[in-house]
């Protein structure tokens, strides 16, 4: 049986809350809602928020019967959900790629780099093809043949790793948000190595930050050891002295180690004599 709801079971419903006292913006945030019924009224000739008379299911659908709150005009109102489309999409993840059907609404618009999910992974469109063989940047979806997407929550980053004179390459799956930064050390696979360089396509930084979802290779260089930066001449390893990294001395001498036999030097200056 159909329910049908009588505007005055409305005209006392509005009474009853004036009554209870109820704040005004509790009755705009129930207009709001009521402006969610809103359609074309034929006598208005304009979008008007409608009472919802009765309800009766058509198939997947349903028919409403309204009436226009500003003229009062009873009309139906035949809503069917859109047809659905099996839109083939090419689907890349990294040198691997597949084929499914996924269904969309056919009003649906598909647009370059909207993102959706699918096998519990996200997607970014990269590609429409149209019936016609054109490629799109949108278009609805009862228009497109095929469509192409490329996985956008997990990024490939190419490495070119060089230790001494020889170079490997490799890459790096990490979320596409994950940031890098040119000249950190980086753990890869149990080594140290060091972010050299970072290549965006158009650009390279030596010292920036930059996302995963930006970068087209990374360069990474093996860290030197710490004999590398060992002093080693004497005036050197003063100057590590001074800057602590041999640890305490308050007055850096020669070492002992690199003095020739038979010599004693003095850090004393000489004092000319005035001439006569």
């Amino acid at each position: 049986m159909d329910d049908t709801v009588e505007e005055d079971d409305f005209i006392e419903e509005d009474e009853i809350l004036l009554e209870n006292g109820v704040e005004e913006d509790a009755l705009n945030e129930e207009d709001e809602v009521l402006l969610e019924n809103a359609v074309h009224c034929p006598d208005c000739d304009d979008v008007r928020g409608h009472i919802i008379l009765r309800e009766k299911r058509k198939g997947q659908g349903s028919d409403y019967l309204l009436k226009c709150e500003e003229c009062s005009k009873v009309h139906t109102v035949h809503i069917r959900p859109p047809p659905v489309m099996n839109i083939p999409f090419i689907l890349t993840e990294g040198p691997s790629s597949i084929t499914k059907v996924i269904e969309i609404d056919a009003d649906e618009i598909l647009e370059l780099e909207d993102v959706f999910q699918e096998d519990d992974k996200l997607w970014s469109i990269n590609q429409i093809e149209m019936k016609d063989g054109r490629y799109v940047k949108h278009c609805e979806a009862s228009l497109v043949v095929r469509a192409s997407a490329l996985r956008c929550d997990m990024v490939r980053v190419k490495l070119t790793m060089t230790r001494g004179e020889e170079s490997s390459s490799d890459v790096l799956i990490v979320p596409a948000d994950k940031t890098f930064t040119a000249g950190n050390l980086m753990d890869l696979e149990g080594q140290t190595w060091r972010i050299r360089a970072i290549h965006m396509g158009r650009a390279r930084t030596l010292r920036g930050t930059v996302e995963a979802r930006d970068i087209k290779r990374m360069y990474l260089h093996e860290p030197p050891v710490e004999e590398y930066f060992a002093p080693r001449t004497p005036r050197e390893r003063r100057q590590a002295w001074k800057e602590g990294k041999l640890g305490f001395n308050p007055d850096p001498v020669l070492p002992k180690e690199i003095i020739k036999k038979g010599v004693a030097p003095t850090n004393k200056r000489k004092i000319k004599r005035p001439r006569n």
